[in-house]
């Protein structure tokens, strides 16, 4: 495969109404075969094109491969592997994940209702991804399902001067409160999975060790239970183009995070599940808030300085990344490769079978 036999082009599908592609010729660049749609063919052109790859995945953000003969775990390791080879396995996020291969897991085991804000890959942690790459396996045939990606520098531009100026001055406390081995638990929208299922072990010297070098702080609670918090920036310049990059994971762990991102789905497109959703999101914030204290909950997140992050900071925050979202729907065998250093992503409701796999580097 050359660069001639595989034309490069700029996907715009604005004729389709499940798709908000507002500027085509920004995010992401489409690759599609002319004639061979084999793995190896995709995978020969990426191991000869590994320069111009990264390129066009630095200045795009992001690059889809559309139409490719991808339809197994191991094809889409093929292809990640081309572009990056090396794919990490170690994840401290938050999101449940069954792992299908060594290096590639379900995208999330979360509840297909449940729309997952933007974000870039484990950002809250110092050693974040370079790359992230997802697949369709399995591709929706109802309503939604899809990967929205986000310019996140243009975020940072987009935010005003005095907030993204308080953002910079303080940085982002995130709070998690994980339950521990042998809890069940009750339901908890934002309660997503044991402490012992992230880090891989029962030995809590192990999970010391691990929160020691990635400057966490860990208490241990009553019922087994532990309480993580960490402060970072909440920018970060790109390491290859210098550009501020929004990036943090406030818009995820903030306690309004549901409730608003329920809220802006259902008047997108018009669902009315998420509208419901996102009134007994918020009734049920407005009691937490009430009833915890700020380090109590779940998930959230406050000021490095320990204030509250308001919700009318949130809301400029999502503003931001709404009026910068790109939305197409999967099809089978798609892969995108992700900047995860510029670029976020995150997945609207769904319903119905979808596979959407996922591995990083």
């Amino acid at each position: 495969m050359t660069a001639a036999t595989v034309p490069v082009s700029i996907h715009s599908t604005s004729s389709d109404p499940h798709v908000w592609l507002d500027d085509p010729f920004a995010l992401p660049l489409v690759i599609t075969p002319s004639r061979d749609r084999s793995v190896e063919n995709l995978r020969t052109f990426l191991d000869s094109h590994r320069k111009e790859v990264q390129t066009w995945i630095i200045r795009h953000g992001a690059i889809l491969f559309r139409g490719f003969d991808v339809t197994k775990p191991e094809h889409f390791e093929t292809i990640a592997r081309g572009v990056d080879n090396d794919l990490k396995n170690e994840y401290l996020g938050t999101s449940p994940r069954n792992a299908l291969t060594p290096y590639v897991f379900s995208a999330s085991e979360l509840p297909p209702y449940y729309p997952i804000p933007q974000h870039c890959e484990m950002s809250f942690l110092p050693n974040a991804p370079s790359r992230v790459f997802f697949s369709c396996l399995i591709e929706p045939k109802s309503f939604g399902g899809e990967t929205p990606l986000v310019d996140f520098r243009r975020v940072a531009q987009d935010l005003s001067p005095e907030l993204r100026e308080r953002f910079a001055e303080k940085g982002v406390t995130v709070i998690r409160n994980y339950t521990g081995p042998g809890d069940s638990g009750k339901f908890d929208l934002w309660q997503l999975k044991r402490w012992d299922e992230m880090f891989l072990t029962t030995d809590k010297a192990q999970v010391e060790q691990k929160c020691r070098q990635l400057d966490i702080q860990c208490e241990w609670l009553p019922g087994n239970k532990l309480r993580l918090t960490n402060t970072r920036p909440a920018f970060q310049k790109h390491p290859v183009t210098g550009e501020l990059v929004w990036f943090n994971h406030s818009q995820v762990f903030h306690l309004s995070a549901a409730a608003a991102e329920l809220r802006r789905v259902g008047h997108r497109t018009g669902q009315v599940r998420s509208r419901l959703l996102s009134v007994f999101a918020s009734a049920t914030v407005y009691f937490k808030s009430r009833m915890l204290a700020s380090n109590e909950h779940s998930m959230h997140c406050t000021f490095g300085d320990g204030t509250e992050i308001s919700n009318k900071d949130m809301d400029q925050v999502r503003d931001a990344i709404w009026k910068n979202m790109k939305i197409f729907r999967w099809q089978l065998g798609d892969v995108v490769a992700i900047d995860n250093f510029s670029v976020s992503h995150g997945r609207m409701p769904y319903s119905g079978p979808r596979l959407v796999v996922v591995a990083w580097s």
